[in-house]
C-alpha cells in the first residue's frame, strides 16, 4: 500500500520544497556553473549557499569536507562535475537507520511534545491513523490538558483514525490522563500508546516536571514497554525549529523529530541541520493536511526531491 502512495509523496515533496529549491538549489547551480576551477573560494561560495539555506554550520562543514574528499579522490577538475558528490554528501548527512522505527514493531509508549501550533495534535492524529492501517492496535492520550481545543481536536482524529481516546478535558491533570491511558492500553492489549502532550517551552520548569512526572508514571506502570520521544517542529520557522528542537532535548530524552509544514517553505534545509547538530533523526515529515501527507523520512527522496532528481535507480 505504502508503495502505490510513493510516487504521489514524492511529487507532492517536490511541489512543497520549490521556496526552498528556488533559494537554495539555484545559488548551488549559480555556484556550479560560475566557477571554471575548484578552489577556496569555490568552496567558500558553496559553503555560504549552505548555511544560508539553514543547513547548519556543523552539516556544512561536514558536507564539504566530504565532498574535498570525494572531488580529490575522483580526480573532479570541473566544478559543475561536482553536483552529483555534493548531493550524496547532503544525503549522507540525513540518513536515519531501520532501527529508528522499532517502537512499531514492539509493545510501545510514544510521547509527542512540541509547542503550540506546531502542528503537534494533528501529527498525532495522522500517526495514529499509519499505524492503524499497518494493523496496530492504537490508544491515544489525550494529555495536551493546557489548550481548550486539544481534546475535542484529537477526537476528530481519533475517530478519523478509529482509535480510541482516553482524557481530553481542559486543566486535568497530564499525568493522571496518561496513568487513565496506560491502563486501557494495557487492558486492550494495544501495539502502541500515543500521548499527546502540552509543550510550553516558555516555562521550561514546568514542561519538566510535568514530562519527569508522566516518564515515572510510565516506567512504574508499563516497565517493559519501548519508550519513544517526538518532538514536532514547525519547518517554516527554520533555525528557530533548531533552537526548539535543542530545548526540548534539555528536558526531555528525545529520540526523534517530525517536521511538519514543509510545503510552500524556504527553509527545507533545516531537516538536515538539525540531525546534524542535535544527532537526533527527522523521522517523520510532513507536506500537507491529510493522514498520506506525514510520511517516514526518507533521505534519499528528500534530497532527490529538492534537486527534482527522479527516485528511480537510487538506493
Amino acid at each position: 500500500m505504502s508503495e502505490e502512495k510513493k510516487p504521489g509523496f514524492f511529487s507532492r515533496l517536490v511541489a512543497g520544497l520549490t521556496k526552498t529549491r528556488d533559494s537554495f538549489v539555484r545559488g548551488i547551480d549559480a555556484v556550479l556553473g560560475g566557477f571554471s576551477s575548484i578552489d577556496d573560494d569555490f568552496y567558500e561560495e558553496i559553503e555560504e549557499i549552505l548555511v544560508m539555506g539553514d543547513i547548519g554550520v556543523r552539516a556544512t562543514e561536514e558536507i564539504i569536507e566530504n565532498l574535498k574528499v570525494k572531488v580529490k579522490e575522483n580526480h573532479i577538475k570541473n566544478p559543475t562535475d561536482c553536483k552529483d558528490y555534493l548531493i550524496d554528501s547532503i544525503k549522507e548527512q540525513m540518513r536515519v537507520g531501520q532501527t529508528a522505527y522499532r517502537f512499531e514493531d514492539e509493545k510501545s509508549v510514544v510521547l509527542v511534545i512540541g509547542v503550540n501550533g506546531v502542528g503537534k495534535t494533528t501529527s498525532v492524529g495522522k500517526l495514529a491513523g499509519k499505524l492503524k492501517a499497518q494493523g496496530k492496535k492504537v490508544v491515544l492520550a489525550a494529555a495536551d490538558t493546557f489548550r481548550a481545543a486539544a481534546g475535542s481536536q484529537l477526537e476528530e482524529w481519533a475517530n478519523r483514525a478509529g482509535v480510541e481516546m482516553i482524557g481530553g478535558q481542559e486543566g486535568a491533570d497530564p499525568a493522571a490522563v496518561v496513568y487513565d491511558a496506560l491502563t486501557a492500553a494495557k487492558a486492550r492489549k494495544a501495539d502502541v500508546l500515543l500521548c499527546d502532550t502540552a509543550g510550553r517551552l516558555h516555562n521550561k520548569k514546568n514542561l519538566m516536571d510535568e514530562l519527569g512526572k508522566i516518564n515515572r508514571i510510565i516506567d512504574r506502570e508499563y516497565p517493559d514497554a519501548f519508550r519513544e520521544t517526538l518532538v514536532v517542529l514547525d519547518g517554516t520557522t527554520g533555525q528557530n525549529a533548531l533552537a526548539q528542537a535543542r530545548q526540548f532535548a534539555e528536558v526531555a530524552d528525545v529520540t526523534g523529530i517530525i517536521l511538519t509544514k514543509m510545503d510552500g517553505t524556504a527553509k527545507g534545509g533545516i531537516a538536515v541541520a538539525i540531525q546534524s547538530e542535535l544527532g537526533i533523526p527527522v523521522k517523520y515529515i510532513g507536506v500537507g493536511e491529510t493522514i498520506d501527507d506525514l510520511q517516514k523520512f526518507d533521505s534519499n527522496e528528500f534530497v532527490n526531491a529538492l534537486f527534482e532528481r527522479t527516485p528511480e535507480g537510487d538506493d
